[in-house]
């Protein structure tokens, strides 16, 4: 049942690289907690954003691979937010605090949607270079939510999590997607109501992706083809939405392929960060590079990864 959470690689994420705690708003309570591994040389670094059941270490496998890599990389968890402006304003700060002018987004479900508006906020003075959106969404009405998503705050905690667990996958699954399933779970577990609360409210609230403000910044799609949250009406909506985007598919890995399909996950981001190399926006220590897209080529060849332009 904890097959991740006593798994070596987390003890070791846990053990080798250190939970930051930051506060940029006036109030006291909105704590960033946050994971930065990789050179803090690179000014450019791409940041994980998890969906609404999961916490900063949900990337942990990212976190340690490309790190390893040479890359700087930051998996996070938000405060308690109630609004997307409001969200996107205290993202800002914590960019400004950690004196990052523009960042690579990868955000899963919720995490992509956030990544989405908060490049269309700031698009007047751009902070998202990039941005890597997995089983995410551009519009909050395919979940037929927006009409609860003022009552959220009044739910009791474990009204939230059967809410948050009824999107989980039912029925049978392979192991590595069942141990992801379970590190979810107890992730979800770790949130308190008003957590949980406020991240429904984000992810229900009447709110759609406006395009034509971010139809400049390079997007990969990554998804899958198996069972997931996300409606078929909802992946062809993000096609639509961004037709430049390159495609990245997973034949399976549920709702949380960067778990349980990591490898697959790692390598896409790989090849999605590549085209910065060179630049001012690369994510990657300059020196690391060569040996980088050696380990990139040899993936390739042994998984034989599928990846659509």
């Amino acid at each position: 049942m904890e097959e991740i959470r006593v798994s070596p690689d987390y003890n070791w994420f846990r053990s080798t690289v250190p939970l930051k705690r930051i506060i940029v708003d006036d109030d006291d309570s909105k704590v960033w907690s946050l994971y930065d591994a990789g050179p803090k040389s690179i000014r450019c670094p791409i940041i994980f954003l998890p969906p609404v059941s999961g916490t900063a270490e949900v990337f942990f496998q990212q976190v340690l691979a490309l790190s390893g890599w040479g890359y700087r990389v930051i998996s996070l968890q938000y405060p308690v937010y109630w609004d997307l402006l409001e969200f996107c304003d205290g993202f800002r700060k914590l960019l400004d605090h950690l004196q990052l002018d523009k960042v690579h987004l990868f955000g899963a479900s919720l995490g992509g949607f956030l990544a989405q508006k908060f490049a269309e906020v700031t698009h007047k003075s751009p902070r998202v270079h990039s941005l890597i959106l997995c089983n995410s969404f551009s519009d909050t009405s395919i979940f037929n939510q927006t009409w609860t998503a003022n009552s959220f705050w009044l739910m009791p905690a474990f009204m939230l999590k059967k809410i948050v667990l009824g999107n989980f996958a039912k029925g049978p699954v392979d192991p590595k997607m069942a141990d992801a399933i379970d590190f979810m779970v107890d992730r979800l577990e770790s949130l308190n109501q008003s957590e949980l609360a406020s991240r429904l409210t984000l992810n229900c609230q009447n709110s759609y992706v406006e395009p034509h403000k971010i139809k400049d910044i390079a997007v990969t799609i990554m998804d899958v083809f198996d069972q997931s949250a996300l409606s078929h009406e909802a992946k062809e909506e993000m096609y639509k939405l961004y037709p430049n985007a390159r495609r990245a598919h997973l034949k399976t890995g549920g709702n949380f392929p960067y778990l349980c399909r990591s490898a697959e996950v790692n390598l896409y981001i790989q090849i999605h960060l590549r085209q910065f190399h060179g630049t001012r926006y690369a994510a990657i220590s300059p020196e690391m590079v060569s040996a980088e897209e050696l380990e990139v080529q040899r993936t390739n060849l042994t998984m034989g990864t599928e990846w659509l332009f």
